[in-house]
This record gives C-alpha cells, sequence and structure tokens, in this order.
C-alpha cells in the first residue's frame, strides 16, 4: 500500500519558520522526483518546490525561492521542506507528490495545513 504522510503544518506568526515532513512507503522512493504542491482556499493548487531522485537537482517557484528549501533523506524515505520568512499568502494546505514517468499522474499524500496570522 502506498503512502505518503506530511506532517509539520501548524499556525505561524508572519515571519515564523516551519519545516514539513513527508514521510513514504509502498514504493521505491528513491527513484522518484519528489514534489512539494500547496493549495490555498479558492486557488488551484500550484507547484511549490521539486527534487530529483537523489537530491542533486532542485527547482522552486519564484514565489518561494530564497525562502523555501526542500531536501530528501533516502535512507529515511523522507522529503522534507523548510519554510523561513512565512508570509500570509503562504498559508494553504501542503502536499507532497510522487510523480510518475509519464505526467499522467502520481503518488499523493493527504495535506497539512499550513497558516500564517498574526
Amino acid at each position: 500500500q502506498v503512502q505518503l504522510v506530511e506532517s509539520g503544518g501548524g499556525l505561524v506568526q508572519p515571519g515564523g519558520s516551519l519545516r514539513l515532513s513527508c514521510t513514504a512507503s509502498g514504493f521505491t522512493f528513491s527513484s522518484y522526483t519528489m514534489r512539494w504542491y500547496r493549495q490555498a482556499p479558492g486557488k488551484e493548487r500550484e507547484l511549490v518546490a521539486s527534487i530529483g531522485p537523489r537530491g542533486s537537482a532542485t527547482n522552486y517557484a519564484d514565489a518561494m525561492k530564497g525562502r523555501f528549501t526542500i531536501s530528501r533523506d533516502n535512507a529515511k524515505n523522507t522529503m522534507y521542506l523548510q519554510m523561513n520568512n512565512l508570509k500570509p499568502e503562504d498559508t494553504a494546505v501542503y502536499y507532497c507528490n510522487a510523480p510518475f514517468a509519464s505526467s499522467l499522474g502520481g503518488y499523493w499524500g493527504q495535506g497539512t495545513q499550513v497558516t500564517v496570522s498574526s
């Protein structure tokens, strides 16, 4: 059974930090590019960051550059998203995703809520 489980979300004040984790099981984690997405109320799901199978290739959406860092530990089947200098507009449900090579789908976690508010 494939599972992706996000954790680490919560309520933080603007300027604060959070570290999200995504733990994977049921598939060969180390062979997959992994991604973080987020979805705010009333908005489309958007790509936050991606990381190659061995962590050597990372990409970020422009809005997240300089504030967010994606990483992974294949020995622990875990991907991370370090989020610094959080802004209210970062409020969203954050999802981890293991995309299929065909781009027709992938594995998804259930999401973790991040709320940035004073």
